[in-house]
């Protein structure tokens, strides 16, 4: 058995927002030189999109489906057993193997499942090392999609998940800049109130299933009471009254 300790490397890797063209080269190849490589399920068991993404790249044999509590947020005894038995069953790859990938939708430092799994197998087999390739946003797919600009000059950006609360998206639309809005579906009522409070809604853009056969991109003024898919973007762009290079 090879030398945990000192060869083992778990590498989370970006594979983009679903359209399988938006992984980079760099992905890709982290992917197929890798021994195996990982994809998080939910208890469900259908395909996510990083599994459907990773498929076009290397072959299902070389893919170990491993269950996460993705969506779990209310049970904390639930979560956490999910999520030890996730990292358990992962370490016991890496125990076997000497590169394991974990791909995650978007980046693996934004809002990532990758980055609880690289703090567990921190501590159940020290000395592994932990290595990420960037991915393509969902926020950088949208703004490219639907031409809404993201920054300009000096102005900030802020990213805002909406499973935090409407509240804290409304303090965010009430600053300057662009706000990015992720996971809103299920709060699609309470954004759009929050984008009409603060004066933001006629500009913002909303999009989901980017890439896929499903996609939908819409202005944020026809946002009703239904709920929406859980993973839509929102992109509410800085109000810009300077005209060209105002902001620099």
């Amino acid at each position: 058995m090879q030398d945990v300790m000192s060869s083992c490397r778990l590498i989370g890797v970006g594979v983009g927002p679903g359209d399988p063209e938006l992984v980079t080269v760099k992905g890709v190849n982290a992917l197929r030189a890798a021994d195996v490589v990982v994809v998080p399920v939910m208890d469900t068991g259908e395909r996510g999109r990083a599994e459907a993404t990773v498929l076009h790249y290397v072959p299902e044999e070389k893919v170990v489906r491993v269950v996460f509590a993705l969506n779990e947020r209310t049970d904390r005894a639930r979560r956490e057993a999910a999520w030890d038995a996730a990292g358990e069953r992962v370490a016991e790859l890496l125990r076997g193997h000497s590169t394991v990938a974990f791909a995650t939708i978007g980046d693996p430092n934004v809002y990532s499942t990758f980055t609880y799994l690289a703090q567990t197998i921190g501590e159940s087999l020290p000395g592994t090392v932990v290595e990420t390739v960037p991915g393509i946003t969902a926020m950088q797919d949208l703004a490219a999609r639907s031409g809404a600009v993201l920054t300009e000059g000096t102005e900030p950006l802020t990213l805002v998940p909406v499973t935090a609360g409407a509240t804290v998206l409304k303090e965010a639309l009430s600053g300057p800049g662009t706000v990015v809005a992720y996971k809103f579906g299920r709060q699609a009522r309470e954004v759009a109130e929050a984008l009409r409070e603060t004066g933001r809604i006629e500009d913002a853009v909303w999009g989901s299933a980017l890439g896929l056969a499903e996609e939908s991109i819409q202005s944020a003024a026809g946002l009703g009471d239904a709920p929406l898919p859980y993973l839509s973007t929102l992109i509410a762009p800085a109000r810009r009254d300077g005209g060209r290079g105002g902001k620099l």
